[in-house]
């Protein structure tokens, strides 16, 4: 983490949750916020996923495989040359979470909480993405909340994307004073 977070150490935050729950904008700005990179994990979908996506067709575990190892590979690269960064990926499932998470300690899980009415009504509003919201019950039926052991700051959705981003940097901060 840098020193606006008050830790030297460079740290990855993949910034989870459904469809919908806010990981774009709260990744971005948290990234500008902390002067961190930023990876819009939905760029890294080969396109064959994007295409089923469009189409109303759930991926399958094989299908996000690909996608998953590209996001722990920019994981792996912002560690590699000592880059604090943000990725977003719904990381729905703590297997998902295992390939981009795993055993790297530097890699914190930050989880936007919502319910499914709030995030259907989000969805309902939102314009141009690729995800269609009748996507969205297939997301909270494989939606494994990730467990303590997993050490996830766990936010929810319901305030405005400045008090989501002050209290994930405030959260970040306790866990540097921590260490």
């Amino acid at each position: 983490m840098d020193d606006t977070a008050g830790h030297n150490q460079a740290l990855v935050a993949v910034v989870m949750g459904v469809s919908g729950s806010g990981k774009s904008t709260i990744a971005s700005r948290l990234a500008a916020e902390l002067g961190w990179e930023y990876q819009e994990g939905d760029a890294l979908h080969p396109a064959t996923n994007v295409e089923k996506m469009k189409a109303g067709t759930p991926l399958t575990d094989a299908d996000r495989l690909p996608w998953l190892r590209r996001i722990a590979e920019r994981i792996d690269d912002w560690r590699a040359h000592g880059r604090s960064g943000v990725v977003t990926c719904s990381a729905l499932k703590r297997s998902y979470r295992a390939v981009i998470v795993g055993d790297r300690p530097d890699v914190v899980l930050v989880y936007l909480e919502g319910s499914a009415a709030l995030i259907k009504q989000r969805l309902a509003q939102r314009r141009g993405h690729f995800m269609p919201p009748a996507l969205l019950d297939s997301q909270f039926a494989v939606l494994e909340e990730p467990a303590a052991d997993e050490r996830p700051i766990t936010v929810g959705i319901g305030g405005t994307p400045e008090e989501i981003v002050n209290e994930i940097v405030t959260q970040l901060r306790v866990r540097a004073m921590a260490q």
